[in-house]
């Protein structure tokens, strides 16, 4: 049991009538006292959550405020998964290099959707930058792997931001030596994430992270039919992503079992 800890999320059952606010920041006040260590906001939220009128509620909507104002008051960290890749936004073409996720799972595309990925991934900047004692972790690098430059601008104007690698090693593998600058030059904001327990994938995240293998295949030919290199990280970093940060994020877990 002490291997294991707990997250909560956000009840957006009423967004929109006039207690929610309230409402919604006690149930998750609660939810801290009862043992809960941090929030996860799914990716319906900014994308398919709707309020009481219908309405999209976007991922910086002020209603939600008093629930941000919980987390920073109790330190929990917000888990957030906003939004897809860029490209399942984009028309399915011989110029999209996620043409084979779109064939495969069509049900992913968001083009024609009236939403644009630089409308729901700005609101959740704006999301961060309204709150800056809340303590916010992006999932999947905020969907900025693609462009590490733009990601770090970010580190460097939000404190409050920290971001995890889940199902973007295709990314970096392919800017290697772009990548493990940015690793180390932010490791202390980066945590290792994954989207499934799945025992047989992690050697493969393993070796990108520690080795300097060339010509690697994709875990999954629809993340990018392109080949991967090894960012080879030091070890002092690799420590930091695996479970340092972590504890430092949330002191609540056992840190027993691991090398100090």
């Amino acid at each position: 049991a002490a291997r294991f800890a707990s997250m909560t999320n956000i009840d957006m059952n009423g967004i929109g009538s006039p207690d929610y606010g309230q409402r919604a920041a006690a149930q998750l006040e609660q939810d801290i006292k009862e043992g809960a260590i941090g929030v996860k906001a799914w990716k319906d939220f900014g994308m398919q959550q709707k309020d009481v009128n219908g309405k999209r509620v976007p991922v910086d909507d002020p209603r939600l405020d008093p629930v941000w104002d919980v987390c920073a008051k109790y330190k929990i960290p917000v888990m957030i998964h906003t939004a897809d890749p860029k490209p399942l936004y984009d028309p399915m073409d011989k110029y999209n290099e996620r043409w084979l996720e779109l064939r495969l799972r069509p049900n992913r595309g968001e083009a024609g959707t009236g939403l644009t990925w630089e409308q729901v991934i700005g609101e959740q900047h704006s999301l961060f930058a309204k709150h800056p004692k809340t303590i916010f972790i992006a999932a999947h690098m905020g969907w900025l792997s693609h462009d590490l430059q733009k990601l770090g601008e970010m580190l460097d104007r939000m404190p409050n931001l920290n971001v995890e690698i889940a199902a973007i090693l295709g990314e970096l593998g392919r800017q290697p030596r772009t990548a493990k600058r940015f690793f180390i030059k932010y490791q202390d904001r980066i945590l290792f994430g994954k989207d499934t327990y799945n025992i047989s994938e992690y050697p493969f995240y393993f070796r990108l992270l520690e080795s300097d293998d060339d010509w690697i295949d994709n875990i999954r030919k629809y993340h990018g039919l392109w080949k991967l290199y090894g960012l080879d990280l030091p070890d002092e970093v690799l420590k930091k992503v695996y479970y340092k940060n972590a504890l430092r994020l949330f002191p609540k877990l056992s840190s027993a079992g691991f090398p100090r």
